[in-house]
Order: structure tokens, then sequence, then C-alpha cells
């Protein structure tokens, strides 16, 4: 694991082409290694992950082996969940973050036991779940259901855009965002919303694919993601097609550095990265000052 931590004077230390508004037009028009028009892409992946949500929780644990349970536990327990909080999870459908956040939450509340304040502050504790696939949260609402938590307060399922929230200014203490936002047409807007959303003090956290930096670790992963997954796809799912395009948008996704340049760019402070399993993923994390 890498912790660093990212001041907004990086974008001198990386090259100019990178920087470059060519590369940010490209990977907004991009869909995996295919160029095309902006208003395509957002259906494009719509029907990507329309095609996927039933095997989508199969094929995570397929594909990393089971770590992206541990991804998802670290990025949690980054967030420091509290009773009471507003809390927005942006392309998080099938509710596995959210779970997480309330189990935390509610973990609390035990602690505290018959402390009348604590219980008041549960029943404001609000998590949206936000997805702009109507699929998605389907599934998360019946995992809901299966857990028990069918009707509990605490989670509200929103079918939004990540680029246009329906959530009021200062708003919300925390943001999270896990494997979602490589996928969107447009980064910045989504780090923009998301910094319009968030309280003073708010915490950003981002949990995303990224690049491996050691080499031999990088072939070897390389041969994995574009021989191995699709494959995967293929057998399990029965849809390689879509597995080959998640394995090519991440090789399009910005390097940890530039991401977190942009992190910065939209008014985060205190913008830092973690490297998990050598990059193959990356925590992102920035407070609203």
């Amino acid at each position: 694991m890498a912790l660093r931590l990212v001041t907004r004077n990086l974008r001198n230390r990386i090259s100019p082409k990178l920087c470059s508004a060519s590369l940010l037009h490209s990977h907004a028009t991009s869909f995996g290694f295919k160029e095309v028009r902006e208003e395509e892409k957002s259906q494009m992946v719509g029907k990507v992950f329309s095609n996927v949500a039933s095997n989508y929780d199969l094929m995570n644990d397929f594909m990393s082996a089971g770590l992206h349970r541990l991804w998802k536990d670290r990025l949690v327990s980054e967030l420091s969940p509290f009773p009471g909080m507003k809390h927005l999870d942006v392309a998080g459908g099938t509710g596995d973050v959210a779970f997480r956040i309330l189990e935390i939450v509610n973990s609390i509340r035990r602690r505290a036991l018959q402390d009348p304040i604590n219980d008041d502050l549960q029943e404001e504790t609000r998590i949206y779940v936000c997805d702009i696939n109507q699929n998605m949260l389907n599934i998360g609402k019946n995992r809901a259901i299966e857990r028990g938590l069918g009707e509990a307060k605490s989670l509200v399922w929103v079918q939004g855009d990540a680029e246009a929230l329906s959530f009021e200014d200062n708003s919300m203490d925390g943001y999270t965002i896990a494997f979602g936002i490589r996928n969107v047409t447009h980064i910045e807007k989504v780090l923009t919303e998301a910094y319009r959303v968030l309280k003073r003090g708010g915490r950003f956290l981002c949990l995303e694919l990224s690049h491996v930096e050691i080499p031999v670790f990088k072939e070897l992963y390389d041969i994995y993601s574009f021989s191995v997954i699709p494959r995967l796809g293929e057998v399990v799912a029965g849809d390689r097609e879509s597995y080959q395009y998640l394995v090519e948008s991440i090789r399009r996704f910005p390097p940890q550095e530039k991401f977190a340049s942009m992190i910065a760019d939209a008014g985060f402070q205190k913008v830092k990265y973690e490297n998990l399993v050598g990059g193959v993923v990356a925590i992102h994390s920035g407070i609203k000052i």
C-alpha cells in the first residue's frame, strides 16, 4: 500500500501531454478503447450495467477473488460514519457501500445503548444511494429486503445522474463513489457536483480501479485483465463484451496523480490517495474546507 498526499502544485510535476485538454476530452468521449459521441456514451454505459446487474456481485467476487469486499471495508473505514450523518453514495446501486455505512452507524448506536440523544441521531441518519441505472437500484433494494432493511428509513434509494445531482448545496456530510467514476462522461462535472453538495468539512472518497505501478506486476495484471476477465464474463455472466469494456475503461481512466489533481482543481483540500494491491485500485480523498 502507498499513501500519498497531493497538493494543487502537483500539476507542475505532470507532463503537459497528460494535463492537456485533449486527454480530458478523449476520456470524456471514450467507451473503452472506442471513441464515441458524448451523447452516446451514457446510453452505452447504461446498457452495459443493465446487462451485468443480475451478475454484478458474483462477477466482482470472481474478478477480484473477493478482495473488493476488503477494499470497500477500507473505503468506509476512511469515511468514519457517525449517527445522524447525511451521506451520499453515488453509483452505489447494489448497496454494498451503503450497507457497510449503516452497519457502522448501527453498531455505534448499540454501544450507546439507551442514550436518548443517540437514538434521536439514529432517526436522523440518512444514507442516499444514488445510481443512474434503475436495474442496479432494484438489485440493491432486493438485497436490502434480504438483510431485513427493506423498511429502513435511513436508506433512501434515488435514481440520479452523478453529473447533475438533485440534492441541495451543502447538504451532505460525506460522499462516496466506488467503481463508478470511470464510467461517467465528464469526470470534472461529477467532482464539481460532489463539492457542491458537501457541507464544509465534508469528505469526498472515491474507490476506483486504477493503474499498476510495479512493472512486472503490471504485465501480469494486463494479461489477467485482457485474457481472463472477458472470458469470465462470457462463462459466468454470458456477456463478454460488457466485461471487455470494463477492462478497457480502467486503462482509459486518468493515472492516480492526474486524478488527484482533478480533485484538487474541483476545490477539495488535503487531497491524497492510497494505492491498494500495487495500484490495482486506489482510494482518493479530499475535504471541502
